[in-house]
């Protein structure tokens, strides 16, 4: 046992937590956990702990490659000697970290080997050393979209396939996915998020006497992690001894007709479009039944797998939070356990009550976000020299990203093996040498992610107006494509005497939505403190900005008494284009008559200027162009 890892079983509480955990280990194929929730809720713990129960596996000892007994990898030399023997020993648990690069995950030439005696020799990465184990990912969802996209693909294919430097390789790659992530940093893409068999959302305690226990155990774990572990060795060899029934009992599993059938009545009335949904339900039913010592599932069975299965693939509106309606969950069991006459009975009461909450529901209705049509992309054009993840913004000289060219360069930040090679190979086959005059660096070319700036006016002339809805179903549509474009965004909201950043620079755009939803409306318009607000945010971040406001611009309260607000406006829109921030001001005024201040202020600016109506039509292609210094 590792003596530095928490006890799988001492852990407080978390029970849909642990039974997800245990049924990655009886059934590998679910695909994996995901674990979510706020930091400091054993997240972590647990999924470290996990592989101190997991029942041991047959392996080869020095193997690069995990390969299984009797079926070694072609290429693997450890497991192809005459004399390897396997010997049980624990389940593989690697670590991908968040600035691992792409070499080191998926694997590449080994280097030693090619300069010793000219070879083209493989070196395994992470996905090798994962196979047949766990792949443990920490804050998952700031991984960048490269890794995703290799991870996506292992595990589909559940083999790692590598075409570069002259290699040409393809290993077994089976491994569970386990993802921990805080969404205050931002939500997964859709694509993995699906590739996820199950989801659990953890919290921390609210009891106190859950929190102390938490608290008392974790203290005792630090002062003597040895003598913790024997305390609960007994736990832990009854949860291996489940484990291990567990896993030998799956294959005798059986799950009917019936239940099947309202695996996919659950997933349809969910709205779930993936079939992997249906896939994942059938075997985590199967997993917990066998967890629980029985050959045949039961209704339970399902009801437990669909509330790991189906949160995080159902489908949402922008914004909405993974989850189910239990009260649903709960109606369509009853509905589907009951005779025909009385489930219909039963749903057409559910009709109804549904109509009323409906109704009742709209009329508690104020100042929601209004429609706001298809908003298109927002290209910003703009020069950067610092490079953060993302996909708005191209990025030359990007440290990752694809590779479009190598050229040759003494002191490479980025060493492209195969042009060095072959330039020393072609200087002197016979006395092959790598000089520096032989050292190229590759080229990539990625993308930038752009910190969004929404300075919204929520003064007094917004609500007289009845414009906060259309405000708010704009910035609720350029919230999707910030979402879509793995964008940072900031919320600053003025009114009454002052502007407030509601909102720090986050990538988790459902804080930004939820800010904007609970956004009071009325009072003054102090414009130039707004701006000063954006422009000491903008100083702050090293990530390339946009600045979006949407107001009428009608100051009146300015930042020093006897100013007049509007110079003091049109002053702090000249800095910030001095600064080169790239800008849009979405003109909110309406009616006939027309001041036309918003639009003066882009001039100042130097932005483009819309209207709310012109910022969903379909034919526009806007374009923010702007100079980012870099001091």
């Amino acid at each position: 046992m590792n003596q530095a890892t928490f006890p799988f079983s001492a852990i407080v509480e978390q029970t849909q937590l642990k039974t997800a955990l245990l049924l990655c280990a009886v059934d590998p194929s679910l695909g994996g956990v995901l674990i979510r929730g706020d930091k400091g809720t054993a997240k972590s713990t647990a999924a470290r702990a996990l592989t101190d129960i997991l029942p041991l596996i047959e392996r080869v000892d020095g193997c690069a490659f995990n390969c299984a007994p009797g079926v070694p990898y072609q290429h693997c030399e450890t497991c192809n000697t005459e004399h390897a023997s396997a010997q049980a020993d624990s389940v593989p648990f690697i670590t991908l970290p968040l600035g691992a690069t792409e070499d080191r995950v998926i694997g590449t030439l080994d280097l030693e080997q090619a300069l010793k005696g000219g070879q083209r020799v493989f070196k395994p990465g992470l996905l090798a050393a994962a196979h047949r184990g766990i792949l443990y990912i920490d804050e998952v969802n700031l991984l960048p979209d490269h890794l995703v996209d290799v991870l996506l693909d292992a595990a589909a294919m559940g083999v790692n396939a590598v075409q570069r430097e002259g290699l040409s390789v393809t290993h077994p790659a089976r491994f569970t996915l386990i993802g921990t992530m805080n969404l205050e940093e931002g939500d997964l893409r859709p694509q993995l998020l699906d590739r996820f068999g199950l989801m659990v959302e953890v919290t921390a305690p609210r009891d106190k006497t859950l929190r102390s226990e938490v608290v008392r155990r974790r203290i005792a774990f630090e002062a003597n992690p040895t003598a913790y572990a024997a305390n609960w060795m007994q736990e832990q060899q009854e949860l291996r001894h489940r484990l291990t029934t567990a896993q030998q009992l799956l294959p005798e599993v059986l799950l009917d007709d019936a239940l099947l059938d309202l695996i996919s009545h659950l997933c349809c009335e969910f709205e779930v479009a993936s079939l992997r949904a249906d896939i994942v339900m059938h075997k985590a039913a199967r997993a917990l039944a066998a967890l629980e010592g029985r050959s045949q599932v039961m209704p339970q069975d399902v009801r437990g797998a669909a509330e790991l299965v189906l949160p995080h693939r159902r489908r949402r509106k922008p914004f909405e939070q993974p989850g189910l309606d239990q009260d649903q969950l709960d109606d369509l069991m009853q509905q589907a356990l009951q005779p025909p006459d009385e489930s219909e009975s039963g749903a057409d009461d559910d009709q109804e009550n549904d109509q009323d909450n409906g109704e009742s529901q709209d009329q508690q209705q104020v100042f929601a976000a209004a429609s706001a049509g298809n908003v298109r992309k927002i290209e910003v054009d703009t020069l950067a020299n610092r490079y953060v993840s993302g996909k708005r913004s191209n990025a030359q000289d990007a440290p990752r990203g694809r590779v479009v060219r190598v050229v040759p360069d003494q002191n490479p930040s980025s060493l492209a093996v195969g042009a060095t090679l072959r330039s020393a190979a072609l200087r002197s086959s016979e006395d092959f040498q790598v000089t520096k005059s032989d050292l190229h660096q590759q080229v990539r070319s990625g993308k930038n992610a752009n910190l969004i700036l929404f300075v919204v006016d929520a003064s007094g002339s917004m609500a007289a107006q009845r414009r906060m809805e259309a405000v708010k179903g704009a910035v609720l549509s350029l919230l999707t494509d910030a979402y879509q474009q793995r964008d940072q965004v900031a919320v600053i909201s003025f009114r009454g005497e002052s502007a407030q950043l509601l909102l720090p620079p986050t990538r988790s755009v459902d804080l930004a939505e939820q800010n904007l939803r609970e956004l009071p409306t009325g009072g003054r318009t102090p414009l130039p403190h707004a701006l000063s607000v954006a422009l000491e945010t903008l100083e702050k971040t090293d990530m390339p900005p946009l600045l979006v406001l949407l107001s009428d611009g009608k100051a009146n309260v300015a930042l020093a008494d006897g100013n007049d607000p509007w110079q003091e406006s049109l002053r702090f829109a000249g800095l910030l284009a001095e600064r080169g921030v790239p800008a849009l001001v979405l003109d909110t005024e309406t009616g006939y008559l027309r001041l036309g201040r918003a639009r003066q202020l882009a001039q100042a600016l130097a932005a483009e200027c819309l209207t709310l109506e012109e910022l969903s039509a379909e034919n526009l292609a806007l374009t923010v162009r702007g100079c980012i210094k870099n001091g």
